[in-house]
């Protein structure tokens, strides 16, 4: 079967189960994962688009308006979605096809409305075992992220504000086709202050830190990167080694199997063998990524295992000092997949790294 097919199935088989007539699926995130990487989205900002999924256990239809028709049945509506729309003047329209074609039956939602029932915690568990399909869509994307960060960073210059080096990064990603979810940009001032240091008016000055949350086809490539334009101090670079040492930690974690909470922990204790005791309560570790920038973030109440195929992207910090990359777990290995070659690297536990790029 393909990728669509088998998720069409596995929803029947939960609503079969569950005793339940159909799913409608609101959000961006699971409108991508329902239609195989198709799009509901017009406002980037927003969390659901202008189209909606209904699986029954039946049919399965794409719900729009006059508006929007034409254009999901040309660009957006994968076989076997058919597409139903009505005027965008009458409100009731979608409501009472709902209802029609679930026979007035039990309706879950992942934003659940009225009477509608919350999503099966199956189905969000099996959101993040990525398909092989999704996979191949994850690195093509992943790995033109990383590009544009390249791209973005090799052109910076320290008079350029943080509002223009999120420019650059976003029209890098733009002219790919990836959506710029997130493009945080910090220099020299803010960098030391913030974990999140959005983008402001402030000059670059002598480093930066630019971070990519890019969205296409519904998945998100998460990076983190710096440039410098002198050359790094003795602090830094014991930074930048302390924190690939506990990315390590967690990557070495990081099983099919293991809670979130196990590699949370492992996280913790690396911090406290490098002596940065107090740094996991100033920001958080990351998890397991992909139809959401983060579809959980890692605590030590995160119950939920590892699953084979799920992506993550760990973001261990310090002050002013970060290291992310998007990685996908396959058995016992880590698949690494926002890498650019240009890139400068350096070897930390038998893997490449990302450098700082330094610009004299």
């Amino acid at each position: 079967m393909s990728e669509i097919d088998q998720k069409l199935a596995t929803m029947r088989q939960l609503l079969a189960r569950q005793g339940m007539a159909g799913f409608l699926l609101r959000g961006t995130d699971w409108f991508a994962w329902a239609t195989g990487g198709s799009s509901n989205t017009v406002l980037l900002a927003a969390e659901t688009g202008v189209a909606e999924v209904l699986v029954t256990l039946r049919d399965a239809y794409i719900l729009t308006d006059s508006i929007e028709a034409e254009r999901f049945l040309n660009e957006e509506a994968p076989t076997p979605y058919l597409v139903w729309s009505a005027p965008w003047q009458d409100p009731f329209a979608r409501k009472a096809f709902v209802l029609d074609q679930t026979r007035g039956g039990l309706l879950a939602s992942d934003r659940p409305r009225g009477v509608e029932y919350a999503l099966p915690r199956d189905l969000w568990l099996l959101r993040r075992e990525l398909m092989p399909e999704e996979q191949d869509r994850y690195r093509l994307l992943c790995l033109e992220a990383a590009e544009a960060m390249t791209e973005t960073l090799e052109a910076a210059h320290p008079d350029w504000t943080e509002f223009d080096l999120a420019a650059a990064g976003s029209a890098a990603l733009w002219k790919r086709g990836i959506h710029p979810a997130l493009t945080m940009a910090g220099g020299e001032n803010r960098l030391p202050r913030y974990r999140h240091p959005v983008a402001s008016r402030e000059k670059l000055g002598s480093r930066a830190m630019l971070v990519f949350c890019a969205r296409r086809h519904g998945l998100y490539a998460n990076l983190s990167r710096f440039v410098y334009f002198r050359k790094p101090d003795k602090d830094e670079e014991k930074h930048k080694l302390d924190l690939a040492h506990v990315e390590a930690a967690a990557w070495q974690a990081s099983r099919p199997g293991v809670p979130l909470s196990k590699i949370y922990e492992k996280i913790v204790a690396a911090y406290e063998s490098m002596g940065y005791v107090d740094e996991p309560s100033r920001h958080h570790q990351g998890g397991p990524t992909g139809y959401l920038a983060r579809e959980e973030v890692a605590s030590p109440q995160s119950t939920d295992p590892v699953a084979d195929g799920t992506a993550l992207a760990w973001n261990p910090s310090v002050k002013g000092g970060k290291i992310e990359d998007t990685i996908l777990v396959r058995g016992s290995q880590t698949d690494i997949l926002t890498v650019d070659p240009r890139w400068p690297t350096f070897e930390f536990a038998d893997r490449k790294r990302p450098d700082f790029l330094v610009k004299l």
